[in-house]
């Protein structure tokens, strides 16, 4: 896997579990479409399973 990853919000937290929006606030994903860069670890690649159904992951 490569060392950094892009994440990007492609649905909404609306309607979801508070756990979810919390992850993906964590992720610093702020509103939807929007795009932030991460180093491919543990913690944040299992924060990506987690809510893997609301974000989309690109290798960098």
């Amino acid at each position: 896997m490569a060392d950094k990853i892009k994440i990007t919000q492609i649905r909404s937290t609306i309607g979801r579990p508070a756990k979810h929006g919390r992850i993906v606030r964590s992720l610093g994903l702020r509103r939807m479409h929007h795009t932030v860069e991460h180093n491919a670890d543990p913690v944040i690649l299992g924060q990506v399973k987690k809510v893997s159904h609301l974000v989309k992951v690109e290798e960098v």
